[in-house]
């Protein structure tokens, strides 16, 4: 039977601070015949008797000393470093890895963040901002957010909000270019198409068109991998463009634009955290990941109603119809 090295070691080291193999074997949660057979295979092993054993007892013979003496440390430091991982694991503090898309997120997680940092001043955030995917387990994340689905099986993942995909104007570019009733009268405005950063490819509209989604292309007036540009351009009434509600939400609500075309608005995306299993996590982990389920799961701040989308396609309307 092979020898389990380590196990044995500690066993025998443990057996000379009880006095016996007997309770060295009890405390380490086996049997005192498998203790016994232990230190057997260890002194068979190294070559040498490592104990006198007699009725009253254990005796350490000179070459057990010193090998008890030599390995006393390495043990000692085994025993710090799973001491200090069970600590950490109960710690709400240390570093907190995590990874999400770049295109207009920073918005959604720094106050995430910020209340979090604030409520445990230990943790230390390591953000990696990406509109690719990586791999999950080889870049050690601790949480992570996507727009869509989860890229891989290994870990959990739980949608937060839905992704209202909505065609958007500002009042100026209205009272400019004029409305668009139809999707066909988009191919007349000067459109804004996304350029997708991980492939360079330029994302199409997704539309809804009698229930069904649809995917449409649009010559573009501007094309940008930039998120932030682009609702720039919108809000400055150089175009029209297709805008998620995580980006568009506060400035339709201030009126600064209008969503268009609601009948055609598309929510088959989703924001989603993704975690690894939660019995696993370290504390400080368990504790973002609750943060982040209370404050974002259905969160009012980023999803329009169809009531508040209506009102303000009408208020936005007449705005648009007015005079400068």
């Amino acid at each position: 039977m092979p020898i389990n090295e380590f196990r044995s070691i500690a066993l025998f080291a443990k057996a000379v601070e009880l006095g016996s193999i007997r309770q060295a074997a009890l405390a380490q949660g086996i049997s005192p015949q498998a203790g016994t057979q232990a230190v057997a295979q260890l002194e068979k092993h190294l070559g040498v008797r490592l104990l006198h054993r007699t009725t009253r007892g254990l005796a350490l013979t000179e070459e057990g000393q010193h090998f008890l003496e030599n390995t006393r440390p390495a043990l000692s430091a085994i025993d710090r470093a799973i001491a200090a991982a069970r600590e950490g694991k109960d710690e709400i503090a240390g570093p907190l890895r995590i990874v999400g898309p770049k295109s207009s997120f920073a918005a959604i997680l720094m106050p995430l963040l910020d209340e979090f940092c604030r409520l445990h001043p230990g943790i230390q955030p390591d953000v990696q901002l990406d509109d690719g995917i990586g791999n999950w387990v080889l870049d050690r994340v601790d949480i992570g957010f996507r727009i869509g689905t989860s890229p891989q099986e290994e870990v959990i993942g739980r949608r937060l909000f839905p992704v209202q995909l909505m065609v958007c104007a500002s009042p100026a570019y209205l009272r400019e270019h004029g409305v668009p009733k139809t999707l066909e009268d988009l191919t007349r405005h000067r459109c804004s198409v996304f350029r997708h950063p991980a492939t360079g490819k330029v994302s199409p509209w997704y539309l809804t068109v009698d229930g069904e989604l649809v995917h449409r292309h649009f010559p573009p007036t501007l094309s940008t991998n930039d998120t932030e540009l682009e609702l720039q351009a919108v809000l400055a009434g150089q175009v029209i463009a297709q805008l998620a509600n995580f980006a568009a939400a506060p400035h339709i609500r201030s009126g600064r634009l209008v969503p268009l075309l609601l009948d055609h608005l598309s929510e088959h995306l989703g924001l989603h955290i993704y975690y690894g299993s939660r019995s696993a996590q370290p504390r400080r982990v368990r504790a973002f990941l609750d943060l982040a389920l209370a404050r974002l799961a259905d969160a009012q701040a980023f999803v329009l109603t169809g009531k508040e989308l209506q009102a303000a396609a009408r208020r936005g309307l007449r705005r648009g119809h007015s005079p400068r």
